[in-house]
């Protein structure tokens, strides 16, 4: 039964307020979609945290593209032994997922210390910076500690009870064996889907599909006022 809650009905509730949380907050709140930028109030830390914590969870996803969507199937066909897999998986996970951790932890402390920054932050902006802490953190301490594998391949365990969610045929049994760093990590990122609707997260789908097809921006610099003064005879 609590097998059936956690790996099942908290998946689905998790997804139905993320897609049905994103239609209301469109609907309601268009104006609101895209993140508030607090660049002005301080860039020097805002530069360097989102820089490394942007193209760090960029290269995270494609590893969880990789691992959790893609069949093991695929990659046998592909001549890719599990070790082969387990290294490459490591060689990119543990960079990509130390540089979205300590890029976060800036964004954390930017929000924290700086007086501006943080009186102009929402309740929500704090879920999100909590949630994904969270998420990182658990991602990146079940990707330690099961450096040696111990006998374990979420590829087999984790990715198929995953699939099976996305065509509505999800079973739990999978998730019986998966350790418990692994189990948190996946439920706090549930978490984090099921508030990332109320939160300036919304933002990650705005991008300006048109931003390519823009017309050039031209800037004229300002002429020096003449400082010559003006001769009426002329």
């Amino acid at each position: 039964m609590v097998s059936q809650f956690l790996w099942v009905i908290v998946p689905y509730l998790a997804l139905v307020l993320f897609v049905a949380g994103h239609i209301w907050r469109y609907q309601r709140d268009q104006f609101g979609w895209t993140s508030k930028s607090s660049e002005l109030l301080e860039k020097q830390q805002l530069r360097l945290g989102s820089l490394l914590f942007h193209w760090g969870i960029l290269f995270v996803f494609v590893g969880h593209v990789m691992g959790i969507l893609i069949p093991e199937p695929f990659y046998t066909a592909l001549g890719i032994t599990e070790e082969m897999y387990h290294v490459i998986a490591l060689a990119g996970g543990i960079p990509a997922g130390l540089a979205a951790f300590v890029g976060l932890v800036i964004l954390f402390r930017r929000r924290l210390t700086v007086k501006r920054v943080r009186a102009t932050s929402s309740t929500g902006d704090w879920i999100a910076l909590g949630f994904l802490l969270a998420v990182i953190a658990s991602g990146l301490s079940s990707t330690f500690l099961n450096v040696d594998s111990h006998g374990f391949d979420y590829r087999t365990t984790i990715g198929p009870w995953f699939r099976g969610l996305l065509t509505f045929r999800p079973n739990p049994a999978y998730m019986e064996t998966v350790p418990l760093w692994f189990q948190i990590h996946i439920l706090a990122a549930f978490g984090l889907f099921a508030v990332w609707p109320f939160t300036r997260l919304v933002h990650v789908f705005s991008f300006p599909l048109r931003y390519l097809q823009r017309s050039y921006v031209i800037y004229r610099k300002r002429l020096p006022k003449q400082t010559e003064p003006f001769n009426r005879a002329q």
